[in-house]
């Protein structure tokens, strides 16, 4: 298999002649047969090929040696590496580590990439607060993680400080809402502080802490109208519509969910989400069963959308046994995630020059809402459409007429403003 991607022999007897050369060759047939590119292969072989001298050095003397060696490899590289400068340690250090685990977890029965969860916050003291999060709040994994999240900074803080939680006090918890403000929004340090109430209530109800401390988080004053919804211009959407290359398969993915985001202003899990199965195209309706309300709505298929999927489906998407629409472009074929349908939004927002505040899949959906605002639909219709919860979720929109002021900005907003 080595033949077909090197053509001297020098160099497949170079590879060949480590003494992992067996688990490279056979890393480099699963390549092939996943179809990942040539380039993806002259990239990572030479890499795994130091891996094996440095475990060799290292004292590594079979292949069940070398998960214990990564680390250590990982860490030189990076000190060694010429592009240290250029390139930030952390992704450095993911470039180098993502190949070398990957080719264990294909050559090593048992191993893993993923590393261990780490244990939740608080989980001995309080060992039942996220299950009660879970069940009996109701709240949906993202929102627990947020929860996590937070809650792990105030247990290392506490261990910095050299204090327990049962030592918890109101001015430490001052302190650490001090220490946890810096350099974040005030939505950031609300959502923080609106965690640690709630953390704290349950380890009250629970009997861990003697009294309920949550009275003495304060909460930053955040007005919920103080911005304005970070839409862009309908022209806009379709600048950013004509950067995609539709030629290749990834345009033709990309330009298909900017078109859903666009036009039904869906969240980027939504889009992730998407099946198959969810497009009638008997009836021309596309399902979203699963919306942040937790109910679920079904759109009418709009021709440009009809036409940006059905491109997609026949001539970018690749061959598999998934049932979800969007897929990596990049062997294996797998579902993409929320994060890359928002990444790529925001790659297009950057590449048509249009300076949107935070770009994303959001500027989309705030965009898709503003049109209803500015086409005069109710609020209630407005709402169900967006998949809101709440009606206070739409209020945003009722600020500001926004177009007129866009016209009023440009120096031709005297009629606007007769209006």
């Amino acid at each position: 298999m080595l033949e077909s991607y090197f053509i001297k022999p020098e160099t497949v007897d170079r590879i060949r002649s480590s003494w992992i050369g067996p688990q490279i060759e056979q890393y480099v047939t699963w390549l092939s047969d996943h179809r990942y590119s040539t380039r993806c292969v002259w990239r990572r072989v030479p890499l795994l090929t130091a891996f094996g001298e440095y475990a060799r050095r290292a004292g590594a003397r079979s292949a069940a040696d070398l998960p214990a060696y990564v680390d250590g490899f990982v860490a030189e590289r990076v000190r060694q590496s010429r592009t240290r400068r250029r390139t930030r340690r952390p992704e450095l250090a993911k470039e180098i580590r993502s190949p070398v685990e990957h080719m264990l977890s294909v050559v090593l029965a048992g191993y893993s990439r993923r590393r261990p969860p780490r244990p939740a916050p608080f989980a001995g003291p309080v060992p039942g607060f996220f299950t009660y999060l879970e069940h009996e709040r109701g709240l949906r994994p993202a929102t627990i993680a947020l929860y996590q999240h937070h809650l792990a900074a105030l247990e290392a803080y506490l261990e910095r400080a050299g204090a327990g939680l049962g030592e918890l006090s109101p001015p430490l918890i001052s302190a650490f809402i001090a220490d946890r403000a810096a350099g974040l929004s005030k939505a950031s340090v609300s959502g923080a502080c609106t965690s640690l109430r709630a953390f704290l209530r349950y380890a009250r109800r629970e009997g861990v802490l003697s009294c309920d401390l949550s009275t003495a988080v304060g909460q930053p004053q955040a007005y919920r109208l103080a911005d304005l919804p970070r839409s862009i211009s309908w022209a806009e959407v379709g600048q950013m519509l004509g950067c995609v290359d539709r030629r290749i398969p990834a345009g033709k993915r990309d330009y298909a969910m900017l078109v859903l985001l666009a036009t039904y202003g869906l969240r980027a899990r939504e889009i992730a989400a998407l099946t198959l199965d969810d497009i009638d195209w008997k009836r021309q309706r596309l399902a979203v069963p699963s919306r942040k309300a937790g109910h679920s709505t079904a759109f009418p298929l709009s021709q440009a959308a009809g036409e940006a999927l059905i491109d997609y489906l026949r001539h970018g998407r690749p061959q598999t046994a998934s049932r979800s629409v969007f897929l990596r472009a990049v062997p294996p074929p797998q579902p993409v995630s929320h994060a890359i349908v928002s990444s790529r939004a925001r790659h297009y927002l950057q590449a048509a020059g249009i300076g949107a505040r935070r770009p994303g899949s959001h500027t989309l959906r705030h965009s898709c809402v503003q049109r209803l605002v500015d086409a005069g639909f109710a609020w209630k219709t407005i709402g169900d459409y967006a998949g809101h919860r709440s009606p206070k979720s739409t209020e945003i929109y009722t600020k500001v007429a926004v177009e007129s002021l866009r016209q009023v900005a440009l120096g031709d907003g005297e009629e606007a403003l007769e209006r």
